[in-house]
C-alpha cells in the first residue's frame, strides 16, 4: 500500500507522462476524490467520458496491476478524511432497487477482505491477553458503542470482571481511572475515529495497562496506542459505517475465549440455565 505523499504525487505529476484521457482521469480524483475513489472502473469512466478499458490502463501506467489496486490505495487515503456528508453524497446514485443487494455485497467483501488480511498470531496473542487479565475494559464510542455492549454482554459470561465504557455521565477517564498493569483495555473505533477513544488507550497504555486495538487498517491512529492492533474491512456504501466484519471479528474473539475458558464456562451456563428456567426468562415450547 503507497503512503499518501506517494499516492498525491504519483496524481500531481501524472500530467507529465500520461495521455489527455488520463490527466482526466487524473485531475477528476485530485478534483472529487471523496467520490471517486468509491467508483467502479466503468463508473469512472463514464463520469470523465472515457472508457472503462482506459481507466483500467491508467491505474496500470501508475504502477498498479489494475484498477482495484488503484482504488484500494485511494480508499486507505481518504478513508478517514470524510465527512458524513460526503458519505451520504456517495450513495446518491445508488437507486431504491439496488440498495439491499449493494450493501450486503459490500458486507460481504468486507468480510472476505478481512479473513485475507488480518493477523491470525495477533488475534491468538490478543485471546491470551484478554484471557489473563484481572479486569477487561471496553471501550467503544459512538457507532462503535453498540460493538462495545455487544462485546460486554457474552464477555461476562465468560469473566469476573468486565466494564463496557460508553459516552453517558460517567467520564471515559473516570470510567478507567484505576486501570492497572494487570487489566487490559479493548477499544474500538473506526474512520472517523473518535479522538475520545484514542487518548483513553493512550492513557491506558501510560498506566502500563495492555491496550488491543480493534480497527480498520494499518494507516489507523490505534495502531499507535496498541500493543496488539487487529484490523478489519469497514468499506461503507453510504454514510453509515459497514460493521459486518468488525461484529463477526468480535463473534471469533468471543469463541476463541469461551473455548479458552471451556470448564468455567461450562459451570456458569449450568447455574444460569436454572435461574432462568426459575424465573422464566426464556419462553418454554415444552409448556
Amino acid at each position: 500500500m503507497q503512503n499518501t505523499q506517494d499516492m498525491i504525487q504519483r496524481l500531481n505529476l501524472s500530467g507529465s507522462r500520461l495521455s489527455k484521457s488520463h490527466r482526466r482521469i487524473a485531475e477528476y480524483i485530485l478534483q472529487h476524490y471523496d467520490k471517486a475513489v468509491f467508483m467502479t472502473a466503468a463508473k469512472l469512466g463514464e463520469m470523465v467520458n472515457v472508457s472503462e478499458s482506459t481507466v483500467v490502463r491508467f491505474a496500470v501506467a501508475l504502477g498498479y496491476e489494475g484498477y482495484p489496486e488503484l482504488q484500494q490505495a485511494l480508499q486507505e487515503l481518504v478513508r478517514h478524511r470524510l465527512t458524513a456528508t460526503q458519505r451520504f453524497e456517495m450513495s446518491s446514485d445508488i437507486s431504491q432497487e439496488e440498495v439491499l443487494s449493494t450493501v450486503l455485497k459490500a458486507d460481504m467483501q468486507n468480510i472476505r477482505s478481512t479473513i485475507d488480511g488480518i493477523d491470525n498470531a495477533a488475534f491468538l496473542r490478543a485471546v491470551q491477553v484478554i484471557s489473563g487479565a484481572r479486569r477487561i475494559y471496553i471501550l467503544g464510542l459512538r457507532s462503535a458503542a453498540p460493538l462495545a455492549q455487544f462485546a460486554g454482554y457474552y464477555l461476562h459470561y465468560i469473566f469476573d470482571d468486565v466494564r463496557v465504557v460508553a459516552a453517558g455521565s460517567t467520564d471515559v477517564f473516570e470510567a478507567i481511572s484505576r486501570i492497572e498493569a494487570s487489566d487490559v483495555l479493548l477499544g474500538i473505533s473506526f474512520p472517523r475515529y473518535s479522538s475520545r477513544t484514542i487518548e483513553a488507550m493512550s492513557f491506558a497504555r501510560s498506566r502500563h495497562a495492555q491496550v488491543i486495538g480493534l480497527t480498520d487498517g494499518p494507516m489507523s491512529p490505534l495502531h499507535e496506542v496498541a500493543d496488539i492492533c487487529l484490523s478489519m474491512r469497514t468499506d461503507m456504501a453510504s454514510f453509515v459505517d459497514s460493521m459486518a466484519a468488525p461484529m463477526s471479528v468480535i463473534n471469533a474473539l468471543i469463541v476463541a475465549l469461551g473455548i479458552q475458558n471451556r470448564e468455567a464456562l461450562n459451570a456458569r451456563f449450568k447455574q444460569l440455565e436454572e435461574v432462568w428456567d426459575a424465573y422464566s426468562v426464556y419462553m418454554n415450547e415444552g409448556k
